[in-house]
């Protein structure tokens, strides 16, 4: 099982596209077995394909040609998905005390130096990388003082989508069941 996680896909107002509709596309690009998650761009799916980045190539043309919209699709498989749900400690929770997300990276920036690019306080953010993404928690009393949230709008950011642990936590459950 795979997962393709698309960037800026229903967020902030930008980037409308219908899960439905969604799910359409990857069955005519060949993809079985297709769900979406909540309506932020995550479609779990299956393929015999085993090159991710052919995969994520395909699905970005396909998308291009049924909505119009250029969206980034980062593609992982299930052992991916567990290795970093694996990273996320129990107790960080996405909820009314802390706010806790997942930045999954593409490759041209997936090694522990992405740490170094991140403007952030210690004392404020709990930050790590593990293979595939940089996971990040904050307590939302201290989320006003976090300077992560810089890194919106910089190169960096253009190799990395975000999702929120519950969510992580979620696809993985999709995508083993």
């Amino acid at each position: 099982m795979y997962v393709a996680l698309l960037r800026g896909v229903n967020v902030g107002g930008g980037g409308k596209i219908d899960m439905r509709e969604l799910k359409v596309v990857f069955d005519a690009a060949g993809m079985t077995s297709v769900e979406t998650y909540i309506n932020s761009g995550n479609v779990v799916f299956a393929t015999e394909r085993r090159d991710d980045a052919s995969v994520a190539e395909t699905l970005e043309r396909a998308i291009e040609a049924r909505f119009a919209a250029t969206v980034r699709v980062l593609v992982r498989n299930v052992d991916e998905i567990r290795s970093i749900v694996e990273a996320l400690p129990v107790d960080w929770v996405n909820d009314k005390t802390t706010k806790c997300d997942v930045f999954f990276l593409w490759d041209a920036v997936d090694d522990p130096s992405v740490i170094e690019h991140l403007d952030f306080d210690p004392e404020v953010d709990d930050v790590r990388y593990t293979p595939g993404a940089v996971l990040r928690r904050v307590d939302q009393s201290k989320a006003s003082k976090s300077r992560l949230t810089r890194v919106v709008g910089t190169p960096l950011y253009q190799d990395m989508t975000v999702r929120n642990c519950n969510t992580t936590r979620k696809i993985l459950e999709l995508m083993v069941k």
